[in-house]
């Protein structure tokens, strides 16, 4: 995550972009949703949303960087690229992929964003 936040901070610098934080949580399967009320899960999401991008935030504040977060939930890569095209993002900045399994399989996080965003004119998927 240091990587791209430095990325991030870099590129604002340059050109005074916004920057935004983004948590996507998963989705949560309707057995277990059944034990809460909607409101309460939603909660629950945000929260652990918050908890995630808090590290980030602080980074960005003792860099003077302003900024928004975003918690959404549901499919990790459709969910970036969605709210990348919602938000009028001209540049994803993620992490560089760590190898796992799953990669060889469905490729990395920010591969199967960029391949989501193929067909969309201005957005660019940076791994840092």
């Amino acid at each position: 995550m240091q990587r791209a936040l430095a990325e991030a901070i870099r590129i604002h610098r340059r050109e005074d972009v916004p920057v935004y934080l983004l948590s996507v949580q998963p989705a949560v399967n309707g057995h277990v949703a059944s034990y809460f009320q909607p409101s309460e899960l939603e909660r629950l999401q945000h929260d652990a949303g918050a908890e995630e991008l808090a590290p980030a935030q602080s980074l960005l504040e003792a860099a003077g960087v302003r900024y928004r977060t975003v918690v959404r939930v549901g499919r990790r890569a459709e969910t970036i690229a969605r709210t990348a095209q919602e938000l009028g993002c001209d540049r994803i900045v993620m992490d560089a992929p760590t190898a796992s399994g799953g990669d060889r399989w469905f490729g990395s996080l920010a591969h199967q964003v960029d391949h989501i965003l193929a067909g969309v004119r201005g957005c660019q998927v940076i791994g840092a």
